[in-house]
Formats: structure tokens, sequence, C-alpha cells
């Protein structure tokens, strides 16, 4: 039996009829990363012990019919933005590499007490700011498709040991597209729920009116089992939402039958891969056979949104890691002068170049005669594109796009010029911006095969439509993963 190619749903299904053991499964993991994982370098830390320990327990708790849910017993990894108690956390920086959290984020906190046995953490880019996992301080991770390829970013580790067999399923965040790009550039299910439908506290910050976790999965059945886990209103997160959480899986067989699906002209632009375009466009044809209407809609300000999420994004960054400043944890050089030459040697020596690049830009934004210029323009022109999001849903029900212009791109491609490696999320950016939920499931191959995603957007707290009409066109296109020979 080939246990690393199971979906939650089929794992869950063979630990309840006792056809295969949380230990047993958690071994063949964690054989699977000792085997491939030089190549591909999905993990950070692989907390062995501590898997096979929770491994352990699920098995019991499933022996004794105790708090039982479709995630017991199963193994899945995190990105390593996610606090975890006694487990090093570093969101792939140097000003981190030694801090060891005293407590799990919620959402760590709500899949340990689903069950979920911890594989280990996910490489990513610093910080969560980067389209490539070339940004972060420690390693790069290799797309398992295309080894010379990037896996996308930030949350590229997560995405990568998905689609490697390394785990069943995996814990991202999204920012500005940082679960579905690299979900279509790895050839995985990637879920980002609406803004505060899961929490963030734990979760390290990168830009707070954006952040927002999600699964990367097998198929979206499994989505909707990982969104359940980690969805629900927390005290502990100030912008957490207060709404209650439907039963994802109820409706997710239901089909698109009569379901409006609305196509914005400004997501099929000049320039986008010709692959890409075709995948998508057929992905389209498959939902119409299955019973959607296909409408035209217009979000005519998409055009200004990589601009105004480079300056929210960096301004928000900026006041979020001014805390690490070597004083209270985390990276401190001694060796300095006095309390402001420790400050500036310590963030010197702690950031990348990206990091810094992002911090200086929302400085810059949010500095005396600029403030109104740049942040307060580009919250105006947010809200602008929100309003085409609203404007579009009274005519549709979903919207569908390519998830990325195109497919993986080589290491080194986009580094050099920082603009090019931005327009990476250019179909992604606006959800963020506007807080709705949206995923991107897999519509195909390039001949080189390089895998393609389809994004779906939905209403927000609608996750369920969005789940619903994925589900239909995956069921429909005939699959779950395919996986990459490694």
């Amino acid at each position: 039996m080939d246990l690393n190619s199971l979906t939650i749903h089929a794992l869950s299904e063979k630990l309840s009829k006792k056809e295969v053991s949380s230990v047993e499964a958690t071994k063949a993991y964690l054989e699977r990363i000792g085997a491939i994982d030089d190549k591909i370098k999905a993990f950070l830390v692989v907390t062995a012990d501590e898997a096979l320990r929770q491994a352990e327990e699920a098995d019991k708790r499933r022996a004794q019919n105790n708090n039982v849910t479709l995630l017991t017993g199963v193994p899945i990894s995190v990105k390593d933005i996610f606090c975890t108690k006694g487990i090093r956390t570093t969101c792939a920086s140097k000003i981190l590499a030694g801090f060891i959290p005293p407590y799990d984020s919620t959402v760590v906190a709500r899949l340990k007490e689903a069950g979920a046995v911890i594989l280990g953490k996910n490489n990513m880019d610093e910080f969560a700011m980067g389209s490539s996992t070339e940004n972060s301080a420690f390693q790069k991770t290799a797309n398992p498709w295309a080894l010379e390829r990037v896996p996308g970013g930030s949350s590229g580790g997560s995405a990568a040991s998905v689609a490697a067999l390394e785990c069943a399923a995996s814990v991202g965040t999204d920012t500005g597209g940082s679960i579905r790009q690299p979900a279509a550039l790895c050839g995985v299910v990637g879920f980002k729920p609406t803004y505060g439908r899961v929490s963030r506290f734990g979760m390290i910050a990168f830009a707070s009116s954006l952040d927002q976790a999600g699964p990367f999965t097998r198929d979206t059945i499994d989505s909707a089992i990982m969104l359940k886990a980690m969805a629900g209103f927390d005290p502990k997160d100030s912008t957490s939402i207060d709404a209650p959480v439907p039963d994802y899986l109820s409706e997710i067989e239901k089909g698109v039958k009569g379901l409006k699906v609305g196509i914005p002209k400004e997501y099929f632009i000049e320039g986008m891969d010709v692959e890409v375009e075709a995948s998508v466009r057929e992905a389209l044809k498959i939902l119409e056979k299955e019973g959607a209407v296909l409408v035209p809609v217009s979000l005519p300000h998409t055009e200004y949104a990589v601009a105004v999420y480079y300056l929210v994004a960096t301004a928000e960054a900026s006041s979020n890691l001014a805390r690490y400043d070597g004083v209270k944890y985390g990276l401190r050089v001694n060796e300095s002068r006095n309390l402001l030459d420790m400050y500036k040697k310590t963030r010197d020596s702690g950031f990348g170049g990206e990091v810094k690049r992002r911090i200086m830009l929302g400085t810059y934004s949010l500095s005396a005669g600029y403030y109104d210029a740049y942040y307060k323009k580009a919250s105006e022109v947010r809200t602008l594109i929100k309003n085409d999001f609203e404007t579009a849903f009274k005519a549709c029900d979903v919207i569908a796009t390519p998830t990325t212009p195109t497919p993986a791109f080589r290491f080194g491609e986009k580094v050099a010029d920082p603009l090019t490696m931005y327009l990476s999320d250019i179909f992604t950016i606006s959800c963020n911006l506007a807080g709705i939920p949206g995923v991107s499931v897999p519509c195909g191959f390039t001949k080189g095969m390089l895998p393609i995603g389809l994004q779906i957007l939905g209403k927000p707290l609608d996750e369920t439509t969005v789940l619903r009409a994925a589900r239909a066109y995956e069921r429909a296109a005939g699959g779950t993963l395919q996986a990459p020979a490694l």
C-alpha cells in the first residue's frame, strides 16, 4: 500500500477501518522525507520524534473513539511562519534563527486538537516576502516537477512538500497569492479563505490587513477538511470574524449546474503564456459542460492592484518588522558602540535583501510629506478594487481566472528584476486586497510537464461555493493530484 499518495479522506478511512495505523503512515512520510528532501529542500525542520509521539496518541484516540476527526492521525507539515511551542520558528530569516516560541499559534493548536500529526516546518521566502522561495535565508526549495525551477512563493516549501508526497497536506499563508501561486506552480490545491476566517494569532506578521492562513492539499475535499479544522472565531485575534463555520463538505459535491461563473477580461492579458491561457480556457469549457453559466464581468481597477499591494504591504511590513531590534528575542549583534548602533547592525545582519527593500519602500511611503501621496492613495484605490468585486458578484456566484500568467520559472530568472518578480502575483493580489476567498486547482500541464492552475474566487465568507465550483471542475477533469517522478 502506497500510504504517501493517499488523500486525507482516503487515509482517514483506512485509519478508521484499522487497515493502517497513524504510526505506520507517519513513518512512511518520514522515510519519504529522508529519501528525497535533499533534492527538494521543502523542510527547514523535521520533528520526527514529536511526530511519532503524536501519531501514537492519535492511534490511542481512534482506538478509544475519543474526539476523533477526519484529521486524527493524518501527517501534515506547517509553514515556518506559524509559532510552534518548543520548536524553532524562523520565518526563514537569520534574525529569528534561534527563536523557539513558548506557545502554539491558533492554527497549529486547532490542527493538533483535531489530531493531526505535524511532521515539521516548511521553507519559505523570508518573512513571506517573495514569489519563488529564493529569498529564504537558509536554502532554496525546488519544484518537484522540475528541480531547476522554483516552486513559487512565499509558501513554496509547503506546496512542494505536498506535491512531492512528503506529507498528506500542509498549511501556508497568503498575503498576495502566497498559497495560490505556489499551488499552481506545483500542481496542488491551494486555498486562501476570507480575511478573518482563520485566526492570525501566532502567525508571524508580514502585512496584517492582508495575511491569511490556508491549506495545501491533494484535492478540494481535503481542502474542506483542513479549512473546517482551522477556521473559526478567535478572541486572541482582533481581526477574527465571529461567524459560524459551515460544514464545507456538505455541499461540495452539489456541482455547478446553474452556477454563474464570471470571466473577467482583465485577467486574460497580452503576454500571458499561451499554454496557460489554453489550459484555463479549456477548464472553463469543462465547467460550462457541467452546467455552469459563463458570464463576462469587469474588474476595471485590476491594473492598479500590483502598485497598490506593494504600497499597502510594504507599509505594514515596515511597521510589523520594527519589533526585530535585537532586544527581546532573535538575533543580537553585540559588537556595537551603543543602543542605536546595535539596532542598525542587528537589522542589517538579520534581514535579507528583499526584506530590507520592502522595509525601505514601506518606511518611505509612510514618511512625513509622502503618506497622502502613497499610502493614503493606495488605500483609496484598494477600496475601488474591493468595490469592483462587489459589483461583479451581483452578476455571478464565483469568478474564474488563471492563477498565474506563466508556469514555474527557472531559479535566478527573475531575482535581479524585482518588478518582473512582483508581476508573478498579478492575478492573485486583488483577492487579498478585497479580502475574499480564492482557490487554485490544477488544470493541466505545459508540453514540458509544468503544472498550470485555475483560480476560482468567491464572495466574502462564501468558501462553500468556491469549494463546490472547484470540486465540480476537479471531478469532471478526472481527479486528484498527479505525482512527479522523483
